[in-house]
């Protein structure tokens, strides 16, 4: 919609909405649905990719494969509300992600539990074994400040060099003792024989895809999506009521007091004339070659096909060009975020909202919960 602007040499046409909206990812993508399936308002989503989807985007490769183009998105939650609430867009794949880890020349369970511990010592074992051995090789640290303190605190020195110092380490280019406990304390030690990646109750992929999913979620006619569209240029040209923002928060404000440092990440995808290449969904490589993880998605969607396609993924720095995959959850850049999140706070009718707008590494579910949170708190009619 817009209105016509006259004066004595001149008629322009000016474009307006109720809420301009800046990302199509998660973030932005609910807050759209929400706003105009529960309000009735216009919403101009605004993405300078040339997809929707934001890092959830999917498609099917020239093989037929279906791939995650920004690495694997392994949807988990515990929360019922965010299941129902996805489950108006889309049916379910109903999966457990299990991954493997490469070192010392074979493949091992991981994350860290008791068939690791068998493999470890050559025999089977025990859960009563096991952790009577992990007592005697922890280091004991009542309140951990890091992430090398977090797991050589649950684990010791040997099951930590084996699996976190050097994947940590190209990762985020950092070592594990200057990032935040959270980054490594995220990752499950187990005695027992569950090795599922991930803990959550439910665990899934969209039946069809992320993408269908999100088209889904965008099609009242009330949404308006433009891709390849940059945010300061639509801004000049519209006028709307309400800004929702799920950019990097440094970008707003120009960087004003400096860039903050985030990860980024390269993705080399090949094709392979076979039914699976790995015995994993994903295999990390810890201590083995530039990248981190082989990520073969096809174990998860159960798509039955001839042949393959796996994803090597290599950190990189951020910088021109590249995407800002993952905040540094370290102390320097908490302290940098806290200025930009000062300045954001009086902001008016503009919400920050997402992974890159409040500079945290969040899971999809945290994400969404986010987003309808921020529904019902500003928007939602009583």
């Amino acid at each position: 919609m817009g209105l016509l602007f006259c004066g004595p040499d001149i008629t322009v046409f000016v474009e307006k909405f109720d809420f301009l909206i800046v990302g199509a990812g998660f973030a932005g993508a609910v807050l759209a649905e929400r706003i105009a399936s529960q309000l009735g308002k216009t919403c101009l989503i605004v993405e300078k990719r040339n997809h929707i989807g934001g890092n959830a985007y999917d498609h099917y490769d020239a093989a037929g494969v279906l791939v995650h183009d920004y690495g694997p998105h392994y949807f988990r939650t515990n929360s019922q509300r965010i299941v129902d609430y996805l489950s108006q867009f889309t049916e379910w794949r109903e999966v457990e992600y299990k991954i493997l880890s490469w070192t010392h020349g074979r493949f091992w369970h991981f994350p860290i539990n008791l068939n690791t511990f068998e493999q470890l010592i050559g025999r089977p074992s025990n859960s009563e074994e096991m952790e009577a051995q992990l007592a005697a090789w922890r280091v004991k640290i009542d309140s951990p400040k890091n992430s090398e303190e977090v797991i050589v605190s649950q684990v010791g020195w040997k099951l930590y060099e084996m699996f976190f110092k050097n994947y940590t380490r190209k990762q985020w280019q950092r070592d594990a003792k200057g990032l935040d406990p959270s980054v490594c304390g995220r990752i499950p030690i187990r005695t027992n024989r569950d090795d599922r990646y991930l803990s959550e109750r439910f665990q899934a992929l969209p039946k069809d895809g992320y993408t269908p999913m999100f088209e889904k979620m965008l099609s009242n006619p009330k949404i308006e999506v433009r891709l390849n569209t940059d945010f300061r240029d639509a801004r000049e040209k519209l006028r709307y009521k309400h800004l929702i923002y799920t950019g990097p928060i440094d970008e707003y404000f120009d960087h004003c007091f400096g860039p903050l440092p985030y990860r980024s990440l390269r993705f080399e995808p090949e094709t392979l004339s076979q039914e699976f290449f790995q015995p994993a969904m994903q295999v990390n490589y810890p201590n083995d070659h530039d990248f981190t993880r082989i990520v073969e998605i096809k174990h998860a969607t159960g798509q039955n096909l001839p042949s393959t396609t796996i994803v090597r993924e290599y950190p990189q720095d951020f910088g021109p060009g590249r995407e800002p995959y993952y905040p540094i959850p370290a102390p320097d850049a908490k302290a940098l975020y806290s200025k930009y999140s000062e300045r954001a706070s009086s902001e008016r009718n503009v919400a920050f909202v997402g992974r890159l707008a409040t500079y945290r590494y969040y899971n999809m579910d945290q994400v969404i919960g986010m987003a309808l949170a921020e529904f019902d708190h500003f928007f939602k009619l009583s």
